[in-house]
């Protein structure tokens, strides 16, 4: 499901969902750790929402958006909005390429088993990439700790949980969204 083009209702539905994002960060509604600032918050619902609604490209630019206009709105989130945008990017593209590459059609996730296989390689990749990113970017700037004392003060496998349930979050709250809350009547695939 890759178009070269939006139609113009996807890309309104697209700047939508982008506003709701950016909604969702300024509300920040969620948790916040207490050490260094991470947090489990619904930002990414419509990121993921606009995937399973139109496709890869639309969440792309629903992601891109939601991250500029964050950081646009709160100067002081640019960081969050940055590692939000980047960790999530390996969630929608593991759900892309799953039935990319098995030839099914995306309203297959109708059915949530099977999300587990996408979902759960998803978050393994999402961890190669943040776990490094928190070390040496984020925690440094954030609070301040030089990346050895970061390691020390916060172990990998935080980083790991933490990143675990946001994706989980984020794909069962859009999936319950699209497919429980009947939004996939405006999907792209069922015109």
């Amino acid at each position: 499901m890759f178009k070269l083009k939006l139609t113009s209702r996807e890309l309104t539905f697209a700047s939508a969902l982008a506003a709701i994002s950016a909604v969702l960060q300024l509300y920040h509604l969620g948790y916040q750790s207490p050490q260094w600032g991470m947090w489990i918050d619904l930002v990414a619902v419509s990121w993921i929402t606009a995937y399973f609604l139109f496709g890869i490209r639309a969440s792309f630019l629903v992601s891109l958006l939601g991250a500029i206009v964050i950081t646009l709105f709160a100067p002081d989130t640019w960081l969050g909005a940055s590692m939000k945008w980047v960790a999530t990017i390996p969630i929608m593209l593991l759900l892309f390429l799953f039935f990319n590459v098995t030839k099914q059609e995306i309203n297959k996730y109708r059915q949530i088993k099977n999300l587990i296989l996408p979902l759960f390689l998803g978050i393994i990749l999402r961890n190669l990439i943040v776990i490094p990113l928190n070390y040496f970017y984020a925690i440094p700037i954030w609070t301040g700790m030089s990346s050895a004392q970061a390691m020390a003060a916060i172990p990998w496998y935080i980083i790991f949980i933490f990143n675990a349930i946001q994706s989980i979050i984020d794909v069962f709250f859009a999936w319950l969204l699209v497919f429980s809350f009947r939004l996939e009547r405006f999907a792209s695939w069922k015109n």
